[in-house]
């Protein structure tokens, strides 16, 4: 078993395998800290915070958002009850259990703890054989409705988000960007005589320049808030958080050329005789006014008018705020 000492424990991770269940502890004893680092190090990825804020800002970490956390209640600064409470207030950490491991074991405080959104409550001293089970539970309910989360979000035939999880991308970015006073930019793209495609080398060799294309698109978008998602059929999509139209039109002339890279061969795609893409672009700042539909509708304009050109282009343009023109 991993060997855990007091003066190692401000520090973050223990152990990093992504295959691995992430838990955070959050408290501010030394002694609490090193009992349960101690005995969940071999089976758990670990991080510690010793006081709520920290804690809250671990919980927060895309990339290495917890499975579960273990947190104190009493604590300098925010209480235990305070962070469960901010958690479950935050869409990005709400669905992330809480057990709140305490020396506070007075039922007014266990019923408070589990009405803020805590699936458990473990009163100190207690038997660790049982708390291990408890958190093995807990963990393994949290890995499964993750799973189911992401069946229900992602494309089956190309690996990336669905137009559910697009739509709702798509409404939590608008209210972002109307908060933040920030630019919002939408990409929408569709294969090029994608039917004769599938007409002349057959569906299977169709799905597979999908998946091909849909991995090209998300390789060119490299930030981390950035979302491409397959639209429908032969359309896709990316949202582009932070960004204006002059921003959203290099990344979308980016995307093209690396799909032509890809050389894909086409034939009914003279006269280039590999597969392309047209692209619309459209940028909005929601804080005008506005709605998200209109900015959909904008980028499939883009679209059209790129179809209508010639193919193979990038076409984009900003939309104007209500009553403007």
């Amino acid at each position: 078993m991993k060997t855990v000492t007091p003066s190692s424990l401000p520090a973050s991770e223990f152990r990093h395998h992504s295959d691995t269940p992430r838990v955070l502890i959050v408290d501010d004893t030394p002694a609490n800290l090193h009992v349960l680092a101690e005995a969940l190090s071999d089976d758990y990825e670990l991080s510690i915070a010793t006081d709520g804020a920290r804690g809250l800002e671990l919980a927060r970490r895309r990339e290495q958002r917890p499975h579960l956390i273990l947190l104190d209640v009493m604590m300098p600064g925010l209480s235990g009850f305070e962070v469960c409470r901010q958690l479950k207030q935050d869409r990005a950490t709400r669905d992330i259990p809480v057990i709140f491991v305490t020396a506070r074991g007075d039922p007014e405080d266990e019923t408070l703890g589990l009405s803020l959104g805590a699936v458990d409550y473990v009163a100190k001293p207690f038997h660790l054989p049982i708390v291990l089970a408890r958190i093995r539970n807990h963990v393994n309910l949290k890995i499964k409705a993750d799973l189911l989360e992401r069946h229900a979000n992602i494309d089956g035939l190309t690996d990336i988000p669905n137009r559910r999880r697009f739509d709702e991308a798509l409404a939590g970015e608008w209210r972002r960007a109307q908060r933040e006073d920030k630019p919002l930019a939408l990409i929408l793209l569709d294969v090029d005589h994608f039917k004769r495609y599938n007409d002349n080398y057959g569906h299977g060799e169709g799905d597979l320049c999908l998946r091909r294309i849909a991995r090209a698109l998300c390789d060119t978008l490299t930030r981390p808030g950035d979302l491409c998602a397959r639209y429908g059929g032969e359309e896709f999509a990316a949202i582009l958080p932070g960004t204006d139209l002059d921003g959203a039109l290099n990344i979308a002339e980016r995307l093209r050329q690396n799909i032509l890279r890809l050389g894909i061969p086409h034939a009914g795609n003279a006269p280039l005789d590999i597969a392309s893409v047209s692209i619309g672009c459209a940028c909005a700042r929601p804080s005008t006014g506005g709605y998200p539909r209109r900015l959909l509708d904008l980028a499939d304009s883009m679209l059209y008018e790129a179809k209508a050109a010639g193919r193979n282009l990038v076409r984009g343009q900003v939309m104007t705020a209500p009553g403007t023109h």
